[in-house]
């Protein structure tokens, strides 16, 4: 395995949190909920056990510090219907709640908000936004709906959006004919054939995942970059065999394989019947979305 392929599998992407630095934490726009609103607070007691004090919470949230785990809880609280639309969030009592400071809500409930999952505004304080106003193809909240009660249906909306976007970055990307990613590619196709034979699902997954992410990424189409980490996190969270990508087998290694050899020879047509081959390497997909016919 190369070097290149070895430190590409193992290198941790660093995700944008959007979080604000600490000379603006103090400029974050939300009043404090007036009193009529307190009636209607959320009951924190009643809730899941496991949302509850921040201390017990594992380090692996997404997000760094007490405001990550923060913002996990409460976004897979809000999502999971948990916190209902215009319900009012009062920060001291999720500072109460949660045992974390006023700085940690605010920074949290910021990061909530460039989600569109809260809105703040002077004299209403801070509430949860409908689902119509949230930001759907940001990462967390596709993981947080993949392991919640829309589970089913973020992972059908998933592996359409993959549909719609895949075959066509293959195709565009096979016109570009760059060595060094080509042997990028190849080397996670490498990387994916030595996890497979070692039983190593999670080094397979990550290195389909970076697959994908470059194929993407090489199109040429700046819009579709930008919907790269997307199809990760549609990797990362599928919780059944809807894709060739889903599980380690033969036929997902050899589909990965003709997508190298399709770009290689820069023959975009074969390189997007392949990505479509492999997308429907499991029967359960074309009842999602039937294959396009044949001209």
């Amino acid at each position: 395995m190369s070097t290149l392929a070895h430190t590409m599998m193992t290198a941790a992407r660093s995700a944008d949190s959007g979080l604000a630095s600490p000379g603006e934490l103090d400029r974050y726009p939300y009043a404090e909920a007036p009193a009529v609103d307190r009636v209607g607070v959320p009951a924190w007691d009643g809730g899941d056990p496991e949302l509850g004090r921040m201390g017990r919470r594992a380090a692996g949230s997404r997000g760094r510090g007490l405001h990550g785990q923060l913002v996990q809880q409460l976004g897979q609280m809000i999502v999971s219907g948990d916190l209902g639309a215009d319900r009012p969030l009062v920060p001291e009592e999720i500072g109460q709640r949660f045992e974390v400071s006023r700085t940690v809500v605010r920074e949290s409930l910021r990061v909530l908000e460039a989600k569109g999952l809260v809105s703040a505004r002077p004299n209403v304080g801070t509430r949860v936004r409908p689902v119509s106003d949230w930001n759907l193809l940001d990462p967390d909240i596709i993981e947080w709906r993949a392991f919640g009660p829309q589970r089913d249906d973020q992972r059908r909306e998933l592996s359409e959006l993959r549909w719609t976007i895949e075959p066509l970055a293959a195709r565009l990307a096979a016109g570009h004919g760059r060595e060094d990613v080509q042997q990028r590619l190849a080397d996670m196709v490498e990387i994916m054939g030595h996890a497979m034979a070692q039983g190593d699902a999670l080094t397979f997954s990550r290195a389909d995942s970076e697959f994908h992410s470059l194929l993407i990424q090489v199109a040429g189409n700046r819009m579709l970059e930008h919907l790269s980490g997307i199809v990760s996190a549609a990797l990362q969270v599928s919780g059944s065999p809807v894709t060739g990508c889903d599980r380690p087998n033969e036929a997902s290694l050899a589909h990965h394989g003709r997508i190298c050899d399709a770009l290689a020879a820069g023959d975009g047509t074969a390189a997007e019947a392949a990505m479509r081959q492999l997308l429907t390497v499991h029967p359960e997909v074309e009842r999602v979305v039937p294959a396009p016919r044949e001209h």
